[in-house]
Order: C-alpha cells, then sequence, then structure tokens
C-alpha cells in the first residue's frame, strides 16, 4: 500500500513538472505569435507607402443617328448608325473596359506622364448595370499625381478610339471605292447606250414625238382652214363667173390671153381704133376717107388680135368669142374691174389649192416619221429609264458612302466623359483602421487557437491519469 502511494506521487510530480512547462511553451507561443502579427502590421503601416485613387465616370449615348437625302428626279437615300446597345448579346461597355486595361493603352498613358509601365498602375473599370455608365479609378502616390494618370488614360483612350475608327474608316472605303467604281461604270455604260442610239435613230428625246404630234395637228388646222378659204373662194370665183356670163374654160382662156403682153397690146389697139371709128361715123359717113381708114386700121387690129388668140390658145377662135372672154358687149371700167376681181379669185383659189395639196404632203410626211418615231420611243424610253436607274444607284451609293464617312461612331460608338477625374483628399491605402482590426482579429484567432491546442491536450492528459489511478481494495 506504501509502495502505491509513493509511486503515484512521483508520477503527479513529474506531470505537474510536464504541466508548467507545457503551459510556458504555449505562453512563449502565443506572445511570439501576437508580436510577430502586430510587428508586420506596424511595418505595413511604416513602409507601405500611401495610395490615393481619382475616380471618373464615362457615359455611351445610346440614340442611333439617321440622315435622309432626297435627290432631285432621281430619289432617294438614308443612312443610320444604330444604338450601340441595340442587340443584347454585345455590350460595347465589355470591349472599352479592355481597351482600358489594355497594356498598349496603359503604356501610352504612362509614356505622357513619363512614369514606368510597372509604376503607372492599372485602372480598374465597373460598368454599372442598366445603364451606359462606366466608372473606373486608378491609383497612385499622391493626389495630383493621381488625377494626371486619369486625365492621361482618357486621352489615351481617345486616341487609341480615334485611331480605330480611322483603321475601320479605311477599310469600309476599299470596300465603298469598289461599290463605287461599278456604279460609276455601269452608270456610264448606260448612257453611252442612250447617246449611241439617239445619234443613229435620229430620237434625242421622247419630246421629239409630242412635238410631231403638235406639230401635225397645228397642220392638219391649217389645211382645214385653207381649204375653208378655198371654198370660199371658188364660191365666189364661181358666182362672179356666171354674173359675167362666163364657164370656166372661157376664164381660163381670158387668164391666158391676159397674160399675154402682146395680145393686150392688140387688144388695145383694136379698142383704140373702135372708139375712134365710132366717134368719125358720128362725123362723116361710111365712104369718108378717113372713116375708111380708121376701118381698116380696126380691121388689121382685130385680125392681129384673132391671130394672136389663136396661136396662144392653140384654137380657132372667132371675133365674137374675143369679144366675149376680153371685154365682152358692153366693155367699160365696171366691167374691167370685175374681170380683174375674176383674175384675183383665180389666182387665190390656184395658191389655195396649191397651199392645200402642199399641207397634204407635209401632213402625210410628217405622219410617216410620225409612225417610224413612235416605234423608236420605246427603245429610248427604256435606255432613259436604264441610265435614270443607274443615275439613281450611283447617287445613292455616293451619298451613303459621303454619309458613312461623316459618322465614325458606328463601330466604335462615342463616348463622353460624365465626371472629370476627381482630386482625393485622402489616401485610399494603407489604411491603419482596417489594418488594426484585420491585425486583432488575426491575433484573437491565434491565441484562441492556441488556447483551443492547449485544452485539448489537457482534456488528454486527464484521461490518461483516470485510467491509471490505482484501485483501493477493501478489507
Amino acid at each position: 500500500m506504501t509502495d502505491i502511494s509513493t509511486s503515484s506521487l512521483k508520477r503527479l510530480s513529474i506531470l505537474g513538472k510536464n504541466n508548467f512547462l507545457r503551459y510556458s511553451r504555449y505562453i512563449a507561443l502565443g506572445l511570439v505569435a501576437n508580436v510577430g502579427l502586430w510587428g508586420m502590421a506596424l511595418f505595413y503601416l511604416k513602409v507601405t507607402p500611401p495610395v490615393y485613387v481619382s475616380k471618373w465616370a464615362m457615359i455611351m449615348p445610346g440614340n442611333g443617328l439617321g440622315v435622309n437625302v432626297s435627290l432631285a428626279d432621281i430619289g432617294q437615300t438614308s443612312a443610320s448608325s444604330s444604338s450601340p446597345f441595340g442587340g443584347s448579346s454585345m455590350d460595347p461597355r465589355a470591349n472599352y473596359q479592355f481597351i482600358l486595361t489594355d497594356e498598349s493603352l496603359l503604356e501610352i498613358a504612362a509614356e505622357s506622364q513619363k512614369i514606368p509601365l510597372s509604376k503607372f498602375g492599372k485602372p480598374k473599370v465597373k460598368l454599372v448595370d442598366n445603364t451606359s455608365i462606366m466608372e473606373m479609378e486608378i491609383g497612385a502616390r499622391t493626389p495630383e499625381q493621381a488625377r494626371e494618370n486619369a486625365t492621361a488614360v482618357i486621352e489615351a483612350l481617345q486616341s487609341r478610339l480615334n485611331l480605330l475608327r480611322a483603321e475601320e474608316i479605311d477599310k469600309r472605303g476599299e470596300n465603298n471605292d469598289v461599290t463605287l467604281k461599278d456604279a460609276r461604270d455601269k452608270l456610264q455604260f448606260a448612257q453611252k447606250k442612250l447617246s449611241d442610239y439617239k445619234a443613229s435613230s435620229g430620237l434625242s428625246s421622247s419630246n421629239q414625238v409630242g412635238e410631231l404630234s403638235t406639230n401635225i395637228e397645228t397642220l392638219r388646222k391649217q389645211k382645214a382652214e385653207i381649204f375653208a378659204q378655198k371654198e370660199q373662194i371658188s364660191s365666189r370665183f364661181q358666182e362672179l363667173s356666171d354674173s359675167l356670163g362666163m364657164t370656166v374654160p372661157e376664164v381660163a382662156d381670158a387668164f391666158v390671153l391676159h397674160a399675154d403682153r402682146q395680145f393686150l397690146q392688140n387688144s388695145k389697139d383694136y379698142t383704140e381704133a373702135n372708139t375712134t371709128l365710132t366717134v368719125m361715123q358720128t362725123k362723116w359717113g361710111i365712104n369718108h376717107p378717113l372713116v375708111v381708114k380708121e376701118a381698116a386700121r380696126q380691121q388689121s387690129a382685130r385680125d392681129a388680135m384673132i391671130e394672136r388668140a389663136s396661136a396662144i390658145l392653140r384654137k380657132e377662135v372667132t371675133p365674137k368669142y374675143i369679144e366675149h372672154i376680153v371685154l365682152g358687149e358692153n366693155s367699160g371700167s365696171s366691167r374691167e374691174n370685175l374681170f380683174r376681181d375674176l383674175i384675183g379669185f383665180r389666182v387665190d383659189q390656184q395658191g389655195a389649192i396649191a397651199q392645200n395639196e402642199a399641207l397634204q404632203a407635209q401632213i402625210f410626211q410628217l405622219e410617216d416619221r410620225l409612225q417610224s418615231l413612235v416605234q423608236k420611243q420605246v427603245a429610248l424610253e427604256n435606255l432613259q429609264r436604264e441610265v435614270q436607274i443607274a443615275e439613281a444607284v450611283f447617287a445613292s451609293t455616293l451619298a451613303k458612302i459621303n454619309l458613312a464617312k461623316s459618322d465614325i461612331f458606328t463601330a466604335y460608338p462615342l463616348i463622353q466623359l460624365l465626371s472629370k477625374p476627381s482630386l482625393p483628399e485622402k489616401k485610399s491605402a494603407p489604411q491603419p483602421t482596417v489594418v488594426f482590426i484585420g491585425t486583432g482579429v488575426g491575433s484573437i484567432l491565434v491565441t484562441t487557437g492556441l488556447v483551443m491546442l492547449w485544452w485539448r491536450k489537457e482534456i488528454k492528459s486527464k484521461i490518461v491519469l483516470s485510467k491509471n489511478k490505482p484501485v483501493e481494495v477493501a478489507q
């Protein structure tokens, strides 16, 4: 019994010493861990340089540009750039986010600030949901440097976008040049076909057919007027001819004789001799020498007149017929005037007939030409329509190309500065409060872990001792 108690005491003594050493080890380990943790925190706060963050925001307008151009007598064309947010599968802000964080752009910004790229920093971009706004920030050692870096990033972005837009327009222009050349060639080909057809057909415009039709109608109207005038003259001529007791053939013979100067002179001599003889017969008898002489002169003039009339008319004529068609039985100024009017009517009638025939021949000629031009007009209108279509296509293509060149925001939408880069008043890092809170939480976690580890071994030791405790035997 005594031996057992002594042995137990020795074991308890050894266990107490071990617990003291273990307590000391855990306490020392906890102190070292906490001192190291707080030492690193203080060292971080002392060594880490301050960081100031400049923030700014940019917005992308969402409305597309639309332009309509009307081309007189040709048609109209329109050009439009759709909204950059028209599709649900792509957000152009994501493209700009990639460009903003691209190394090549940051190199340009850093070079403008004469700062190495490693010290320039990388901007952070946040896309605000359900808006077209992008929020950005970048850090630097001083507030002024942060704002200057932000401004450099904005300028580098605009420069890169302008370069990309110019390249996109140049590449698009290559295709546009091919399209424009094809449209120009088609227009020139259509114009050449039209000019060649005009030269070969003699039809220069569709208006010629209308003008020719108008001319034909005008000639028909003139012909109707001339015909009415001819009928009127013929009616007057017939009335006067009837009043003079002369038929149309007699009037025709009278026209022929009246036009001959020699016959008119013979007729004049006969008239004068006849007048003188009549006067002499009232004074002297028929056997008077002067009367006989004048009668011989009268007979000679009559014979000459009949002979000339027979030669002109190419037929036998009698003195009575001559007197009838020239002066008639009752010669005098009134009958001569009527005869003169009759001659005038006959001339006017012949002129009207000739004019009517000439108009009719001209109408026939123009109608033949009209029929030929009408057949050619169809081909001319088809060629003109081809030229108009080619002109419309060319003008529309040219207008679209010019409008497309003016719209440089199709592939890379316009972006505007919504808020300028800020000048930070407080540093963003390091923040002592955050560091101290984090270090405190770490210290608590380390201490708690060590305590739980110590407690686990303490419980385990008690369990071992309870198993090795001697059992007393009752006497």
